[in-house]
């Protein structure tokens, strides 16, 4: 039973991609736009999933989730983004990961964001300043990017959530 409630989650996903409409292309991110019109309930284990020693087995599972309603808290301006290219690995967020972006969200301190710097979007993390915004990557290879009012920027929107592909590559 624990297989297909996992193979039904991943085909969930894939049905969801298919549906989503991809907005926009660019160098680090792919953006789609959410489709909440569908609903999908799928099983829920009850009182979590033990990561440390195994927990008794469950001979049945009676709560759903819905992962349009525990994701997306505002619909019309929520987007989705594939990543790509590995400024903030280190923070768990990795190439091909797809993120769950809001755009009604007010930017704070160290909140990851996907932001437009000067004709080119990007992920990390953001700290504000009084004199400036810096933009921290979550890989050592990377620089801080400070902006200033030099730059044209904007935070396009702050990540909620992202999902990631555990099976094997």
């Amino acid at each position: 039973m624990c297989y297909f409630v996992i193979e039904k989650l991943f085909c969930f996903f894939l049905i969801c991609m298919v549906k989503v409409k991809n907005i926009v292309t660019t160098g680090n991110i792919d953006f789609y736009s959410a489709n909440t019109g569908s609903e999908l309930a799928l099983p829920l284990v009850e009182g979590g999933i033990a990561a440390g020693f195994p927990s008794p087995a469950q001979d049945y599972i009676d709560l759903k989730i819905d992962l349009n309603k525990e994701l997306i808290a505002n619909p019309s301006s929520t987007f989705y983004g594939r990543v790509k290219g590995s400024s903030m690995q280190d923070a768990g967020i990795e190439n091909g990961d797809i993120l769950v972006i809001d755009k009604s969200l007010e930017p704070r301190d160290g909140d990851t964001a996907v932001c437009f710097v000067d004709g080119e979007f990007t992920l990390k993390y953001i700290k504000i300043e009084p004199d400036a915004v810096y933009l921290i990557p979550a890989n050592s290879n990377f620089k801080p990017i400070k902006v200033t009012e030099e730059n044209n920027f904007c935070i396009w929107g702050v990540v909620t959530y992202s999902i990631k592909n555990h099976k094997r590559k």
